[in-house]
């Protein structure tokens, strides 16, 4: 238990998925203008990580690795399809991408139209994917590790997505010099950000 605990606190500030690794900053810029299409963002970022990763994880363990097909029969105990991970991960997240967008334009018509062309993109956003690989890459041994993880990463990248646009809303009312506004401030804020995460490195969980 202590082990799962370590596992989730250090994927949400040690291993921040934005600030330790930078993966998924193209949405995380442009859709964090406004809290709320950030938080829409973020749970969506949650919710898909929470349910690919953990598959992708039973798909790894018992189909991916060489000799995992050994429980079909002993003719595939040498067969090795690690080559066609990239391609389950992405299938899997791109299914998953598409089950949460017809969900999101059905309950929520307005925040479907904010999010506009970066909903359908958390498909091929790298935090999407760089956590399946990490997981692969980890090894992790338990599916409860494999379910931590997803979370962790997910409240993490959740967490920098709604701090960026909640400065930045603030940053509206702020005299910021014409060649800084808009993305300049941003790079600038974005940076401070990843310093002040930096300090969580040095926790020993």
């Amino acid at each position: 238990m202590q082990d799962l605990l370590s596992l989730f606190v250090k994927s949400i500030f040690v291993e921040n998925m934005i600030f330790a690794y930078f993966l998924g900053m193209c949405s995380y810029l442009a859709v964090s203008k406004t809290v709320k299409t950030a938080t829409g963002l973020g749970i969506a970022v949650i919710f898909v990580l929470g349910v690919t990763l953990p598959i992708n994880y039973l798909l790894n363990k018992y189909v991916l690795t060489p000799g995992s097909l050994a429980w079909l029969s002993s003719d595939f105990a040498d067969l090795d399809l690690s080559f066609l991970s990239f391609i389950v991960f992405i299938a899997v997240v791109a299914s998953i991408t598409q089950l949460v967008e017809m969900v999101v334009e059905k309950f929520s018509p307005s925040l479907y139209n904010s999010l506009g062309i970066f909903l359908p993109l958390i498909a091929v956003n790298c935090a999407i994917l760089g956590g399946s690989l990490f997981m692969q890459e980890r090894g992790y041994e338990t599916l409860s590790e494999a379910v931590v993880y997803a979370l962790g990463s997910g409240i993490g990248w959740f967490l920098a997505i709604v701090s960026l646009a909640a400065i930045r809303e603030k940053l509206k009312y702020s005299n910021v010099p014409k060649p800084l506004r808009g993305l300049g401030i941003t790079f600038i804020m974005v940076g401070l950000m990843g310093i002040a995460f930096m300090s969580f490195m040095g926790i020993k969980l």
